[in-house]
């Protein structure tokens, strides 16, 4: 499985990482949404995980911007907001999943879900 994990926080991308290590083969990170499209675009990851506050391009319109021009790609919001507005808004946007940063072993359960899905 291939990851791109888009975050403006080095330790927070460099966690989430470490954790997915054992089920991707190939992790990417870029620090902001407008990084993200561009390689989204290159790489064709199976999944980006995207938070949603960044300084440039925030997550929600970066999300939008990739399903948009690649409609099956798949995003999970993985953010310290728990707000229903932002969760409607980001599955609007066309993200598949969303989970709190507090607990980013849910992103390796959905990931999992997912392979168990496909196989």
């Amino acid at each position: 499985m291939k990851l791109l994990i888009v975050d403006d926080n080095t330790s927070v991308r460099r966690l989430i990482a470490s954790i997915l290590s054992s089920r991707a083969h190939e992790i990417h990170e870029c620090a902001d949404g407008v990084d993200a499209l561009t390689t989204y675009t290159a790489l064709c990851p199976d999944f980006v995980l995207m938070d949603i506050a960044m300084k440039e391009l925030d997550g929600i319109a970066a999300t939008r911007q990739i399903v948009a021009a690649h409609p099956g790609a798949r995003v999970i919001i993985v953010t310290d907001y728990d707000e229903a507005p932002l969760r409607e808004a980001a599955l609007l946007a066309g993200a598949c999943g969303y989970v709190l940063k507090e607990d980013l072993l849910e992103v390796d359960r959905l990931l999992e879900a997912y392979r168990d899905i496909r196989s």
